[in-house]
């Protein structure tokens, strides 16, 4: 059964003493100007950053069952971030309403937490992010709920490996479209669609810096990795069509097919011989 939209619960408080990003209360986020490479300061305070947005995730995981809601699993993450000095960096962002994203079965991204409860045999995303000394952290999961059939256990589980593959490629000197690359020519094993229009970003002290980096192999993808570079890898992996629509929330992206889809995400620093997870708990 597709999915519906599901009633949003009012907007969640964040403490006053936690510095807000930027854009929050404004409609977009000011234009990010500054390096893709970061100095040691920024990556260490980054790692600080992945480390909350990891483990809020993880104890908003605990709770997927069955007859859970996402807005429940929202509550938990908003909780854990602003109980350790961060502020969710998905509220407020160019309005989105919720602290992180649930995105349930065939939602490819950016579902927002509300009344769904989840069912017997779903596959959810979980998203984090966390913004803490002036900078972000950015992670997402895709979880199993109660009993999954074995066509989406085996999605899940490529697409982390695909995210892993995509980590591992990434070196000094090579095209960022490496990355896309690798993901594509392993999902087109078992015949899954890749996303196209949905990326992974740089992401520093701005959420979206501006660098794209594909999941499909891009003529277009031709800037050179460098050490200090700190951005996302975020691969959606689907089991038809990479095609897609959007509700009329703004926000949630279901595949046209209504097929499942599945993503996993780090943020990485690129070191002089190859790439470090930011994002761990």
């Amino acid at each position: 059964m597709a999915l519906v939209p599901g009633t949003v619960s009012p907007t969640r408080k964040v403490p006053a003493h936690i510095a807000r990003p930027e854009y929050v209360g404004r409609p977009a986020p000011a234009p990010y100007t500054g390096p893709e490479v970061q100095s040691a300061e920024t990556v260490e305070k980054m790692r600080i950053a992945g480390g909350i947005a990891a483990r809020a995730m993880e104890e908003a995981a605990k709770l997927i069952a069955p007859g859970v809601t996402t807005d429940e699993l929202d509550a938990v993450a908003h909780a854990y971030m602003c109980d350790h000095g961060a502020y969710p960096s998905d509220l407020g962002y160019r309005g989105f309403p919720k602290s992180i994203c649930t995105s349930i079965n065939e939602v490819i991204c950016h579902g927002i937490p509300d009344s769904t409860v989840l069912q017997d045999g779903d596959i959810v995303n979980i998203d984090a992010t966390a913004y803490i000394h002036g900078v972000h952290g950015d992670l997402n999961a895709t979880y199993p709920c109660g009993n999954v059939d074995e066509e989406s256990e085996l999605l899940v589980e490529r697409t982390r490996e695909a995210l892993d593959r995509a980590i591992k490629a990434v070196k000094p000197g090579r095209q960022i479209n490496v990355i896309g690359r690798v993901i594509e020519s392993y999902a087109k094993r078992f015949g899954y669609g890749v996303v196209r229009d949905f990326t992974g970003h740089g992401i520093n002290t701005s959420f979206h810096s501006g660098l794209i980096v594909p999941h499909y192999d891009s003529e277009r993808a031709t800037e050179v990795i460098k050490p200090g570079m700190t951005f996302t890898i975020e691969p959606m992996l689907t089991l038809g069509s990479y095609d897609y629509d959007i509700w009329e929330d703004g926000w949630t992206v279901v595949t046209k097919d209504r097929k499942r889809t599945a993503q996993f995400e780090h943020t990485l620093v690129v070191t002089a011989d190859g790439a470090e997870i930011l994002t761990l708990p």
